[in-house]
């Protein structure tokens, strides 16, 4: 597998894990975990696009 599709992979995953923390965050009224979750959702994102970039580039 190469690097950006590893990339888009790791970054999807995080993105979802985010989204759930930050959900349950909400739900629970736990504004930390909100912010650790609307963080990492926030780092997946990134990471996916860096896998978008890494193909461009053929890397």
């Amino acid at each position: 597998m190469d690097s950006s599709t590893s990339d888009k992979i790791k970054g999807n995953l995080h993105e979802a894990k985010g989204k759930i923390k930050e959900e349950t965050g909400k739900a629970t009224g736990n504004s930390d975990l909100e912010a650790r979750g609307a963080a990492e959702k926030t780092a997946g994102k990134v990471e996916n696009k860096v896998g978008d970039v890494k193909k461009v580039f053929g890397k």
